[in-house]
């Protein structure tokens, strides 16, 4: 299933479902009645579900027959700056319509906007350098490097979304959750690889005495 020529186009659509949501719901003027706040936290929702997903994939794949959601972690990290780029850009042009001094003081002083506008930032070289070319001109251990900026992302998400939602923070704690599950298996693969590396260095400084002595 995960290998079939269909699963990409079908997963492709699958994440252009929450954008044709919004349209649907905007051509039958069902946005609430306060459209550009619901365009707003929905699409950043979005964003950090698919956050979420693309950090979900590295640790899914190792379940026995998953290896190939690898295929999928480029186009689910594409669709967080996607939405991302719509979230921002809803608050641009529809709260702020294109006020740049008033933009900047926001940013500056309202400090929910200020890390989300980081955790924005930080996805833009992401998505500029998703590429096959960009992972040679880099190189692969660079590029890895780079990308694990979307970690920063993940936080600055949560964070946002804890700060701004202020008092009922039931969802940004469950994201907060996923992330810190998601964060805290890496970093306890990251251990078990150090470990094994020094082991296999210490064996191999073994070796040569053991032969000598033989």
């Amino acid at each position: 299933m995960l290998t079939s020529k269909w699963a990409k186009l079908a997963v492709f659509l699958a994440c252009l479902a929450p954008l044709a949501n919004l349209l649907w719901r905007a051509a039958h003027g069902d946005l609430t009645a306060n459209p550009i706040e619901f365009i707003t936290h929905r699409t950043g929702d979005w964003t950090l579900r698919f956050v979420v997903l693309t950090l979900a994939i590295t640790p899914l794949r190792k379940i026995p027959h998953a290896g190939q959601l690898i295929r999928f972690r480029r186009m689910l990290g594409l669709f967080a700056f996607f939405y991302g780029c719509l979230h921002f850009g809803t608050w641009i042009g529809l709260d702020k319509f294109f006020d740049w001094a008033e933009m900047w003081k926001d940013v500056q002083k309202r400090r929910f906007i200020t890390v989300g506008f980081t955790g924005f930032v930080l996805l833009i070289p992401l998505a500029i350098t998703s590429t096959a070319g960009w992972i040679r001109r880099l190189g692969g251990r660079r590029w890895q490097w780079l990308h694990r900026a979307i970690y920063l992302t993940a936080i600055a998400g949560v964070i946002h979304y804890y700060w701004l939602v202020k008092s009922d923070v039931r969802k940004p704690r469950q994201y907060a959750c996923l992330v810190g599950v998601l964060l805290a298996w890496r970093l306890g693969a990251w251990l078990v690889a150090r470990r094994q590396h020094r082991s296999g260095r210490s064996a191999g400084r073994q070796e040569p005495a053991t032969a000598d002595t033989a």
